[in-house]
């Protein structure tokens, strides 16, 4: 067995997630893993906070659209299929032609 002063080992960073690999040279085993440090999503608690009201804002703004939508639905649909009664009355009568019947 080697002496601890006679092991090579390799430091390598992971380019994928930035962790410290050590890995030994003779095997090629991994011997330890050091993962990176997290980054901060906010700077100070003042910058969480008003993304977080910002955040629920936006919730509230969503919901009340779809309120709104929900509330006009009906109408909507109404005129929906008007049109589509008033295609189905203007489009000829008999069956459509096909590519297949036109040879």
């Amino acid at each position: 067995m080697a002496k601890p002063s006679q092991i090579r080992v390799f430091e390598v960073a992971c380019p994928d997630c930035s962790a410290i690999l050590r890995i030994d040279a003779e095997t090629g085993l991994l011997i330890s893993h050091t993962p990176a440090p997290r980054k901060r999503t906010f700077e100070d608690l003042a910058a969480a906070t008003k993304a977080m009201r910002e955040h629920e804002e936006r919730k509230e703004s969503i919901f009340r659209q779809s309120v709104e939508a929900e509330k006009n639905k009906s109408d909507l649909l109404e005129k929906k299929f008007a049109e589509a009664l008033k295609k189905a009355k203007d489009a000829p009568e008999g069956r459509p032609l096909r590519e297949f019947d036109l040879d």
